[in-house]
């Protein structure tokens, strides 16, 4: 009985987390295939997703209501927050030329994550360097192959080149998801301690750029990325720092650590659940 008593004391939490409901199904009916029909050049689930995430904007911003306490508004700017950070595989081939363009602003971020590791075995004892040299000799190749391959996408967004690039991303997480096996296999603290940090900055960026192209792709592309997957993130994660992440995700996007830290723990859960 209290929480519907809830309900009506915050009526405009209660109606954005509906809408935020709405949107969430829709995805997820529209990435097994299920659109309820066409509605004009898109389909009634695209239709009843923007019109869901349309009036969460209007009511995260009605100038007609009374002002709400601190605790209402803060609840209403995380449910509007959790809206925004929601995949939308629903929304086509706009979103993958979108999600191929993000793979391609990485790039800077990653090309510096990569020239870190490459310059991290002189830092390393000189029995631990080999270890660390071998785990990570395939990053140059991966990331630019990555880089490139999002770039022919964008010029060709079709389902060929798409599939290209969902086989690259998983091809490389392979790859860090290897050398940081491989890294903590290292004994000694302090050359430990250089090869995680930089390893993880590259498993940062990776982890990001799958979650982008997991968004754009359908159930059985994901299903097939997974199985592809032979080192599960679960056997990784003992090694990953969520702090890190966080700063580097803030800091390519520009904004706040705790909106970053929310996108990196989806990301995260979002790969886990499809099975990386």
């Amino acid at each position: 009985m209290k929480s519907i008593a809830h309900i009506w004391k915050h009526p405009k939490t209660s109606v954005a987390g509906l809408l935020i409901a709405v949107a969430s199904v829709a995805g997820v009916l529209s990435q097994q295939g299920i659109t309820l029909g066409n509605a004009g050049t898109g389909t009634v689930l695209t239709l009843v997703s923007a019109v869901a995430t349309a009036l969460l904007g209007l009511i995260a911003k009605d100038p007609a209501a009374p002002a709400p306490s601190a605790g209402s508004t803060a609840k209403l700017g995380a449910w509007a927050l959790i809206a925004l950070l929601l995949p939308l595989p629903f929304a086509g081939g706009c979103s993958g030329s979108a999600v191929a363009q993000n793979i391609v602003n990485w790039t800077p971020a990653l090309q510096s994550a990569v020239a870190t590791v490459d310059s991290t075995g002189a830092l390393l004892a000189p029995s631990d360097a080999p270890i660390f040299t071998v785990a990570t000799v395939g990053f140059d190749a991966a990331s630019n192959l990555l880089v490139t391959q999002a770039k022919a996408y964008l010029a060709n967004p079709s389902g060929s080149t798409l599939a290209q690039m969902q086989a690259q991303v998983v091809a490389f997480q392979q790859q860090v998801n290897a050398a940081l096996l491989q890294a903590a296999r290292i004994t000694n603290p302090a050359s430990q301690q250089h090869a995680m940090a930089a390893i993880q900055g590259v498993a940062t960026i990776v982890s990001a750029i799958l979650a982008l192209v997991q968004s754009v792709s359908s159930q059985a592309a994901v299903a097939q990325m997974a199985a592809q997957s032979t080192i599960k993130l679960a056997q990784v994660q003992p090694y990953l720092d969520s702090a890190e992440a966080t700063r580097v995700v803030a800091s390519h996007y520009g904004e706040p650590a705790s909106l970053a830290r929310l996108q990196v723990a989806q990301a995260e859960t979002g790969a886990m659940q499809a099975g990386f």
